[in-house]
């Protein structure tokens, strides 16, 4: 096949160019309703429980490679397929697919700036008909390079050239709200909420480039560290992780587990 490369951020405007591909795969993780209701037409539905794992009390962690495998085999996933994801939340879903994707070996993706809400207020077509994917034989090579653990963590707490962002609301930063046994945030861990990356007057696009970077500059957010990011359990982080990989940053990190699990140890230091 010769196609051109998709980018990463795809606008609808360009998605509607290049939707009728042979090699996209378009996936919804949009609520089951949502999905039933109405989606962009030729998009096939995935459970987002489906590509995380639950340990309690423990949430959001990577599935293990044998789920990969089966859960991508069965949506016929090959390295020529190019995935692009969507969701009807301003992308936290889908960016956890995307990240999933690329802990599976698999860095053919993009996500449909803006998702649902995005596509369908543009007046670009909408479907009901429901899509069933082909399945296939897809065979993960996980690269674990995108992954922060909990000892990674603990082991560069107080390396100057890590740093921690905690994209959760500003109470539970603050250990206002607990979602744990334990509330607060990781020491040194920087706070940007992870909606002030979306353009709330542009149906949850992401904002201007420049924008961004300044947002995460202002933080001590660069490029030339690493990123580790993390939210409650990597579903909201996931769309910070995609945004940091999307503005050219090459070394970011997602904690799966997020603060449901050091929340949850007894022993993890903890900064309110």
């Amino acid at each position: 096949m010769n196609h051109t490369e998709l980018p990463r951020l795809l606008s609808p405007e360009q998605f509607e160019e290049h939707r009728q591909r042979d090699d996209i795969l378009l996936v919804d993780l949009s609520a089951p309703a949502t999905y039933v209701q109405y989606h962009v037409p030729g998009a096939v539905f995935m459970d987002y429980a489906w590509i995380v794992r639950v340990e309690q009390p423990r949430m959001g962690l990577l599935p293990v490679p044998e789920r990969m495998e089966h859960v991508f085999s069965a949506y016929g996933l090959s390295p020529e397929t190019h995935v692009v994801a969507y969701d009807d939340e301003g992308g936290g879903r889908a960016c956890r697919l995307l990240y999933t994707l690329e802990v599976a070996g698999h860095r053919n993706y993009s996500l449909l700036d803006g998702g649902l809400r995005a596509w369908a207020n543009a007046g670009h077509p909408i479907d009901t008909e429901i899509h069933w994917p082909v399945p296939g034989r897809f065979t993960p090579e996980p690269d674990y390079e995108p992954v922060a653990t909990r000892q990674y963590i603990l082991d560069h707490l107080s390396d100057p050239d890590v740093v921690l962002l905690d994209v959760r609301s500003r109470g539970e930063y603050r250990g206002e709200k607990l979602y744990a046994q334990r509330g607060g945030h990781i020491p040194g861990a920087v706070h940007m909420e992870w909606t002030e990356a979306m353009d709330r007057d542009r149906d949850l696009r992401l904002k201007p480039e420049p924008v961004l970077r300044d947002m995460l500059a202002e933080r001590g957010v660069t490029p030339d560290k690493t990123v580790v990011v993390y939210c409650q359990t990597h579903h909201r982080s996931a769309h910070t992780w995609f945004l940091l990989k999307y503005l050219g940053f090459e070394k970011v990190k997602g904690y799966p587990g997020s603060w449901s699990d050091w929340g949850n140890e007894p022993n993890t230091p903890i900064e309110k």
